[in-house]
């Protein structure tokens, strides 16, 4: 396991590209319809997975409680960290909120503008320039393991406290790791012999021969939640789970 499969020069390894941006724009083009892209995602163990990239496009009736609870104290001048197709911008634009929506993907950012928003090519912790401030700051979908791991959060925290206005609120999902289950355990031990967070991922997202680079993502479980915020400008107010499985929503105040 502990081979780096590009290390092989044998192996042809698939093109560096927007591979992300690609599936939204497919996506996108064929009316956001179920299953109509799917997004295929690799980690570093060699699992993949595949998702039905619509996903991006859902609107809010169809969301879970708790994300839509945590969507609904969305206020004032929101910046969207992560914001993929626009699934939480979209609806906040309609309710007449400014949203400006964060991507490293082109293409999703050109989705993104056909849809309305306000998108910037960019990701954190390297902020683009001239963002401005905000009074919301949303790291849906999941994306507080955009904290990336136990070291690099401090410094992904500190780049969203700089763009917030005093008693701005941050607000965002993550996921629990557990205990891994029959998928995960053996990757999980293998974090911890690494010196690694159990809940940390490597990955990447293909689409056909084309993938964009590797990552880091990190499931931090809520007590390390916990402890990365309490070493940053950011208070934490509130930590909401989902009584039906590993999910959490957080909100900060800075």
């Amino acid at each position: 396991m502990d081979a780096d499969p590009a290390s092989n020069p044998c192996l042809r390894q698939p093109r560096i590209d927007d591979a992300f941006g690609r599936i939204l724009a497919r996506c996108w083009d064929a009316g956001a319809a179920p299953w109509s892209a799917v997004e295929v995602i690799e980690r570093d163990d060699g699992l993949i997975t595949a998702n039905d990239a619509s996903r991006y496009f859902a609107e809010p009736e169809h969301w879970p409680d708790l994300e839509r609870w945590g969507w609904e104290q969305g206020a004032g001048r929101i910046l969207d960290v992560g914001c993929g197709g626009g699934r939480h911008a979209v609806p906040w634009l309609a309710l007449g909120h400014e949203v400006v929506g964060l991507e490293p993907s082109p293409e999703a950012v050109r989705v993104l503008r056909e849809r309305g928003v306000e998108a910037v090519i960019g990701s954190v912790p390297s902020l683009p320039e001239g963002l401005g401030e905000f009074d919301t700051i949303a790291l849906f979908g999941n994306n507080l393991a955009l904290l990336g791991s136990p070291a690099q959060a401090p410094e992904v925290l500190a780049a969203l406290a700089a763009v917030a206005r005093p008693g701005a609120l941050l607000i965002g999902s993550g996921m629990d790791p557990g205990d891994g289950g029959a998928a995960h355990a053996d990757y999980q031990a293998w974090n911890l012999r690494r010196g690694r967070a159990r809940g940390q991922l490597r990955i990447r997202v293909r689409d056909g021969a084309t993938t964009t680079p590797w990552f880091e993502y990190w499931l931090a479980t809520p007590d390390e939640l916990v402890a990365a915020v309490a070493e940053s400008a950011w208070t934490l107010e509130a930590l909401e789970r989902d009584p039906a499985g590993p999910g959490y929503i957080a909100r900060l105040s800075c």
